[in-house]
């Protein structure tokens, strides 16, 4: 059988579904939701992805003692990541509109973990560069997939609760686990954290390929859940939405839209504060703040306690705003520069002495830039339908720029003065040229449309 025959019998069958589910939404009255479950699929991937990014942060006291590394040389390491994630994010876009939501993400999980796992056998500094490039590369597609989700299964009223929810993952996995992660670490050696963080990650990809349906494809899905969906705009199956050949010329067009420009800018700098917090804020508690071990793992859990309330407020009041009546502009804009004006806030820790109220202090910040992590929301609304991988991979490139500036400026910084001093000015400063891109680059919120 051709493959244009293949076509067009799985789109009769999801016709034939889609009619019989209409039927027992009819007879039921009632819309199912599944989408909640999708969505707890993403929740707990990122939760995953962070958790084997972030873990080298937890180890990084003891690694540095045991493989010989300095505070610059290790802010080169933290770098590494960002460097192939940076790199991956176009061809991995180019990957996802290809060949779809689920064969993607697990190809990446299985791949990232396993790269995650392998940290844990390196023995010395090239080992573990390498393992960091990996596991960039691997990590790349996660999230413009948790966009290209988001916009297939949920209405526009819907989908910074839903960004918020994924996204809240990137937080609690280390506000929650942190204690555990540094019991393990003071029990075991930081080996194993890499060991254990990645076997639950495969383990979690073989739960993500059983359980991801399309929409149009989703068992549990009727019809009168479809519609929902569909309420503010065609949503975007795979099967539907037309492939459109890569082409350099596209990327040109995409990034010379202001609304893409400029979100671009204000996620960069909202996560310059994220990756202070995923990579150097544990040895900042130990070498400025002079913490002990289980002290650091007490406080270290309550910024990202914070920063989770902030991503799902931040969330719920985006989408409370548009349900209102509020234009996109304000439903989506308002939080998001309302929280990096909040993060900028981090300066403040340089100028008292409490460890309570320094920790009070980050808290506050880090909840602000969980408010302006809504930037996927905004790809979901801005995307042209059948670009939504590379427009999330053009996204992720430039936000992610600041998983590889910020680490090597705070090294440079911290071996050069001896201080977290100018590392902290420099991250407030950021956010606010974040919160400026939205005021004067942005413009309006809609979705880009690209001339032939």
């Amino acid at each position: 059988m051709s493959y244009t025959s293949q076509r067009a019998g799985q789109q009769g069958g999801r016709t034939g579904g889609a009619a019989q589910r209409a039927m027992e939404a009819t007879l039921s009255g009632t819309k199912s939701n599944a989408r909640y479950k999708i969505l707890a699929l993403l929740a707990i991937g990122t939760m995953i992805n962070y958790l084997d990014r972030t873990v080298l942060g937890v180890a990084a006291p003891q690694l540095t003692k045991e493989l010989g590394i300095g505070a610059a040389v290790m802010g080169i390491v933290f770098s590494m990541f960002s460097w192939s994630y940076v790199l991956a994010q176009v061809p991995g876009g180019i990957v996802l509109d290809r060949f779809g939501s689920k064969l993607t993400y697990y190809l990446s999980m299985t791949f990232w973990s396993l790269f995650t796992l392998t940290h844990g056998l390196v023995t010395g500094l090239g080992g573990l560069i390498a393992c960091r490039l990996g596991l960039g590369l691997a990590e790349a597609p996660c999230f413009p997939v948790n966009s290209r989700v988001v916009a297939t299964w949920f209405p526009q009223t819907e989908r910074a609760m839903a960004t918020g929810t994924y996204t809240v993952g990137e937080y609690i996995g280390l506000a929650f686990f942190s204690p555990v992660l540094f019991a393990i670490a003071g029990a075991f050696g930081w080996r194993a954290l890499f060991i254990t963080v990645g076997v639950v990650g495969v383990l979690f990809g073989l739960v993500w390929w059983r359980c991801y349906r399309e929409p149009q494809d989703h068992p549990g899905a009727n019809a009168a859940e479809l519609a929902y969906i569909q309420r503010d705009e065609p949503a975007t199956p795979v099967a539907a939405a037309e492939r459109q050949p890569f082409s350099w010329k596209t990327v040109g067009k995409l990034i010379r839209r202001r609304q893409l420009l400029g979100i671009c800018i204000g996620q960069f700098a909202g996560n310059s504060t994220l990756v202070f917090f995923l990579t150097w804020f544990p040895t900042y508690l130990a070498t400025e703040r002079h913490m002990g071990w289980l002290k650091i793992g007490f406080f270290a859990i309550l910024p990202f306690i914070a920063a989770s309330v902030g991503v799902m407020f931040g969330g719920s009041f985006s989408d409370w705003l548009l349900r209102r009546g509020r234009s996109a502009n304000v439903a989506r804009k308002l939080p998001i520069i309302a929280g990096l004006l909040g993060a900028s806030s981090i300066v403040a820790a340089n100028y008292v002495d409490n460890n309570a109220a320094v920790i009070a202090i980050l808290s506050v910040a880090f909840f602000a830039q969980g408010m302006a992590a809504l930037g996927w929301t905004l790809v979901s609304d801005i995307a042209p339908k059948n670009l939504l991988g590379l427009t999330g991979g053009i996204f992720n490139f430039a936000a992610n720029l600041a998983g590889i500036v910020t680490p090597l400026v705070i090294g440079f910084i911290v071996a050069a003065t001896g201080s977290f001093v100018w590392a902290l000015t420099l991250i407030g400063a950021i956010a606010i040229v974040g919160a400026l891109s939205y005021i004067f680059v942005v413009g309006d919120i809609k979705r880009i449309v690209l001339e032939d």
